[in-house]
């Protein structure tokens, strides 16, 4: 608290008139770090069509990650080791919001004859679970990548896990993408190690 107070140019007993302690800091933290993720995402609500809803959602995943990294990473970590007993119930209805969105941008895609009907909870946990490890891949340094870069290999690796789970109509689709993605890549100078990621998998 006292490393804290020091940051933003106030005294240790200023911040406790505010704030109970350590862990009511953080939680601060945490509710603001949900709140700014939300905006982001709900913001892709007023694209017409579920797919572009849901392509327009996962931009601003990718945008929000990219500007507020150290928001992303605490929000990502467990209670315990940020030395938390527990998350508040009110952040808790913020991350289940977020699971909800998600849920419901897959289930329209389902609907809309996008991806192959199933059960739209399992489904969007396989692909929030591909698009966090390639951003933890990305925030600890192992992909080597510049942000820019890192954009178009992380579009591109999504469109090759959405082709297991599209519609063969809209599998044929992606493919085109991804082709189209790859001679884009190569064309502005992106590494080779991401334009051959880009390629890859995508026949």
């Amino acid at each position: 608290m006292r490393k804290l107070a020091k940051e933003v140019g106030v005294t240790a007993p200023a911040i406790y008139r505010h704030y109970d302690g350590r862990e009511a800091v953080l939680a601060d933290v945490l509710r603001e770090a949900h709140r700014t993720f939300s905006r982001y995402l709900y913001a892709a609500l007023g694209a017409p069509s579920p797919l572009e809803r849901f392509m327009a959602a996962g931009e601003q995943y990718l945008s929000f990650v990219l500007e507020h990294p150290r928001w992303y990473s605490i929000m990502h970590t467990a209670p315990e080791h940020l030395g938390m007993d527990s998350v508040p119930a009110d952040i808790e209805a913020l991350q289940q919001a977020t699971s909800q969105f998600w849920h419901d941008r897959v289930r329209e895609c389902m609907d809309a004859g996008i991806l192959r009907r199933g059960d739209p909870e399992e489904a969007s946990m396989t692909m929030w679970a591909h698009a966090h490890g390639m951003v933890q891949l990305f925030q600890q340094g192992c992909l080597l990548a510049e942000p820019d870069e890192f954009r178009a290999l992380f579009k591109a690796s999504g469109r090759r896990l959405m082709m297991g789970v599209a519609t063969p109509d809209f599998a044929a689709e992606l493919e085109r993408m991804a082709a189209e993605e790859a001679e884009g890549m190569a064309a502005e100078g992106v590494g080779v190690h991401a334009a051959d990621m880009a390629g890859t998998g995508t026949s």
